[in-house]
Parts: structure tokens; sequence; C-alpha cells
């Protein structure tokens, strides 16, 4: 079987891996215990505070459901500038084969890390913290079968 896909990663494609990562850790329960945190100080003091605590609590509700998530796009759109975005990915028996204008380059299956799926990544792992992202927008129809594909190569 060969899947043969060609994409341009974006920011957003980024920022999602990037926002998976982090509501998938401690680190997320932790800004999610906080901002819960804060919705009821400010249910339980908005009318009795003055603005400035008013602000200062608005500000803490912003900060991981606004701020965060801005940062992170900012350093993904950052991220962006030394990648090579129009890329053809093709998976086929042998491998994944990668071409980015004139550059081509192979990897074998029994080098390919592992496959992480989100519910709009797919995302195929050359080392442990390099891989390539796929949308669902790029796989289409073919994700599931195309995810147990990579299943069934992987476990070779």
């Amino acid at each position: 079987m060969k899947y043969q896909f060609r994409y341009e990663t974006k920011a957003s494609d980024l920022w999602q891996l990037s926002m998976y990562g982090i509501y998938r850790s401690i680190v997320g329960m932790v800004n999610v215990i906080f901002t819960g945190a804060m919705i009821v100080l400010i249910a339980k003091y908005w009318s009795d505070v003055s603005w400035i605590y008013r602000t200062l609590m608005i500000a803490g509700l912003s900060l991981f459901t606004v701020i965060q998530p801005l940062v992170i796009y900012n350093r993904a759109k950052k991220q962006l500038s030394g990648m090579s975005r129009d890329m053809e990915i093709g998976f086929d028996d042998y491998g994944v084969h990668v071409r980015s204008g004139v550059e081509k380059s192979s990897i074998k299956w029994k080098n390919i890390k592992g496959i992480a799926k989100q519910p709009t990544l797919v995302i195929v792992y050359s080392t442990s913290t390099h891989g390539f992202i796929l949308t669902n927008k790029v796989l289409g129809k073919e994700r599931e079968a195309f995810y147990r594909y990579v299943i069934s190569k992987l476990k070779r």
C-alpha cells in the first residue's frame, strides 16, 4: 500500500501540537485548576472589590485562556521561519519518503519512533522529538486507514 500527501506546515498546526502537549500533561492540569479558581474568585468577589482588583482578576483569568495560547502561536510562527513549508510525503512498504523542493530523504520503518493520533492531527515521529504533522484536512477520508497502516508497519 502507498500513501502520498502534499501539504504545507502552518503555524496553526504547530500551535495545535503544542496545545495538545500542554493540556495532556501536569502543566495543563495546573492551568485548568488555576483558571477554575479564578472563575470562582471572580464570581464570589466581583461586586465587592475595586477596579484594580477586578483588573487583576481578569488578567489572572486571561493568563491561560488568552495570553498563553497567543504566546504559543507566536512561537509557532517563529519556528516556521526555519522550516521548509511546502512538502510532499509518501509512505510505502519501504518507509517514509519526504521531498521538499529539490531535497529528498527516506526513512526506513525501523527508524520511525512512533505515531500519535490527536483529534485533529496525526504525528509520525522520526525521532523522539521530531516528526511529520498530518492534519485531518491533509489526510481526508484516509485518516483511519492511514493510521492503521502506519501502526502495522511499526509493529514489525
